[in-house]
């Protein structure tokens, strides 16, 4: 019934906003990109709308920090909005799909078929496995790290806070996902669904909620616990592996290679260097060059 609801909103979306928007442009050779783009932009603000209202409310009943001006936080929903309206994954989709279309076919001629385990749960594994390794090269080569540290410059952590990544960043994380996804055969519905579920796991570990999942919880799903020690000044990124807590979805990763910080405490979050005070820009365009400058 809701499927059936949100299809037929979808396509009436498409038809009486944005083709008429295409033809009037002529754009209509991105006709099946603006399809798929309508799909992605109203799911994500399905998904925007609910993150809100669930976990707002919790932010405002148990928070870690309670601060007069939120400024600093604004800059947040836009890297959100970007994200999730599918601003910036349709413009890497365009970007990548040409090139891994020619790979996936040049591996078909060779006689290599990807296997498909049709397992949504399996997809969420080994992409969780794949985004736990990305997160600790993210940190462990400084090049990486300059783009990286955008998102662990936030002093006021929520669950905003997520999307906050270097364009730069999204994109290299964009490319890796996708050929972690190619290479085991995920379907885009079930790699869809799968980063989905992902995304709204991420948001509610930034949120800025006392709260964790218990010492049994906290070894088996991320809570904003365990993954606020990530992002805590002179904790989250110091140690031999740069940092602790890389882990998604799934702490799993953490203590099998020995990351796993399980530390009962709400510490401040950011970077040291801003203690001495090094700029990371307030807007996300200096966010965007200061990044740049530090590479």
């Amino acid at each position: 019934m809701i499927t059936e609801w949100f299809n037929a909103w979808h396509q009436w979306t498409f038809e009486q906003i944005v083709q008429p928007f295409f033809y009037r442009m002529e754009w209509m050779s991105y006709d099946e990109l603006a399809y798929d783009w309508t799909h992605l932009f109203l799911l994500g603000g399905i998904e925007v709308l609910l993150l809100w209202a669930l976990i707002r409310p919790l932010e405002l009943w148990l928070p870690v920090e309670r601060w007069a001006d939120r400024k600093a936080t604004r800059v947040d929903v836009v890297y959100t909005l970007l994200a999730r309206l599918g601003v910036l994954p349709i413009l890497f989709f365009v970007l990548l799909t040409p090139a891994f279309d020619s790979i996936n076919a040049q591996i078909r001629l060779a006689g290599i078929i990807p296997p498909s385990f049709d397992n949504l749960l399996f997809y969420l594994v080994v992409l969780d496995f794949a985004d736990y390794w990305r997160h600790r090269f993210e940190h462990r080569f400084q090049v990486w790290w300059a783009l990286h540290s955008v998102h662990h410059s936030q002093r006021q952590m929520t669950f905003w806070t997520d999307e906050r990544e270097h364009l730069l960043g999204q994109l290299i994380a964009a490319i890796w996902r996708a050929a972690v996804g190619l290479a085991v055969g995920a379907p885009p519905a079930a790699f869809l669904t799968v980063t989905l579920v992902t995304a709204a796991i991420e948001s509610f570990s930034h949120a800025n909620v006392k709260l964790s999942f218990g010492r049994i919880g906290d070894r088996m799903v991320v809570s904003p616990l365990f993954h606020r020690l990530h992002h805590a000044i002179s904790v989250g990124h110091t140690g031999p592996a740069k940092g602790c807590n890389f882990a998604a979805v799934l702490p799993l990763w953490d203590v099998l290679f020995g990351t796993a910080n399980f530390k009962h405490e709400y510490l401040p979050t950011g970077i040291e260097d801003q203690l001495t005070g090094r700029d990371y820009g307030e807007g996300f365009w200096r966010q965007q060059w200061l990044a740049f400058r530090r590479m």
